[in-house]
């Protein structure tokens, strides 16, 4: 069927968007933990407010639960700022 097809094609795009989308949040999560291995706050602090909008931006787009997120951004915060 012609709509199966289509949702199939739609799902494979999804599926890459998600890819990229949690890609990139481990991507910017890792900087973070970098930077703070290291001692460098202050570079921590930058990759935070880098890393929480590619979070929010995860939840979205559906790739990530908004309470995965939530948790996700309040561990980085607390070893950030605590």
């Amino acid at each position: 069927m012609a709509s199966t097809e289509k949702r199939a094609r739609r799902n494979l795009r999804i599926r890459r968007r998600n890819t990229i989308a949690k890609t990139a949040v481990k991507a910017a999560i890792k900087k973070v933990r970098v930077a703070l291995k290291a001692g460098d706050r202050d570079k921590a602090r930058q990759a935070l407010a880098e890393a929480i909008p590619l979070i929010d931006k995860a939840v979205s787009h559906g790739a990530l639960h908004k309470n995965n997120a939530s948790r996700k951004i309040s561990r980085l915060s607390s070893q950030v700022f605590g």
